[in-house]
């Protein structure tokens, strides 16, 4: 607890009108007069001081501890930009999506649908990061960010739904177990799209690959193992 003394400004006030008072009304011409002044105007003060006593407040500050520095007002983070409206609103696309399976995944108790959620949570950004680094493949996964990706958090958003209900039956059951089923065909197809990415790199590799071990069956060299010597 700290207290705050707030003073008084009325006895300083009277004190000094004293002063204007009793210049008006009798000279100041010697010495006396101005004791006799002050006399009266400290006691004026004295009995301002009993009339308008000085204000206390009391705060719940430490008055030993300097108040704390008000933290500065929180502005909206600037998210970094690529360059490229399109991929921005792809990483956007990301985050949205990944949020929103981790909420799912959160309130879906069932382990293995966890489990699952997880790896397309963990494809869906290395798929969206491998076209950010390589922009020119965005087209090939327009159908990807425009349906397969939205309509897999539907039908888990109905899972989540269905499930809060504590039905094991009837349509909600039914539907349920559809959903489970599909999650295997889901991973698969999550990771078929990521697999596909790399197909023309894995073309240009196979080729480099093929080339080479041409070239070194040429010179001689395409039957030796890492230390020197021929194959068997």
């Amino acid at each position: 607890m700290a207290r705050i003394v707030k003073k008084s400004v009325a006895p300083i006030y009277l004190a000094g009108g004293v002063w204007l008072v009793y210049a008006v009304l009798f000279p100041l011409y010697r010495l006396s007069d101005y004791l006799i002044c002050a006399v009266v105007s400290i006691a004026c003060f004295i009995l301002g001081k009993s009339i308008w006593p000085d204000a206390v407040l009391i705060t719940d500050e430490d008055e030993d501890e300097p108040a704390a520095p008000q933290p500065p007002p929180k502005t909206r983070e600037e998210k970094k930009s690529t360059g490229d409206p399109q991929l921005d609103r792809l990483l956007e696309d990301r985050e949205r999506a990944v949020s929103e399976m981790r909420r799912l995944n959160d309130a879906i108790q069932d382990e293995k649908i966890s489990t699952q959620i997880d790896h397309l949570e963990d494809a869906t950004k290395k798929i969206i990061d491998q076209v950010v680094a390589q922009p020119g493949k965005l087209p090939r996964i327009r159908r990807f960010m425009d349906y397969y990706l939205p309509t897999t958090l539907k039908i888990l958003n109905a899972y989540d739904r269905m499930g809060a209900t504590g039905l094991s039956g009837g349509n909600v059951g039914t539907t349920m177990e559809k959903v489970e089923e599909m999650m295997d065909v889901l991973v698969a197809a999550f990771d078929k799209q990521l697999d596909d990415l790399f197909g023309e790199e894995a073309l240009d590799i196979s080729t480099d690959i093929a080339v080479l071990e041409q070239m070194l069956a040429r010179e001689g060299l395409g039957g030796l193992t890492m230390d020197g010597e021929e194959k068997k």
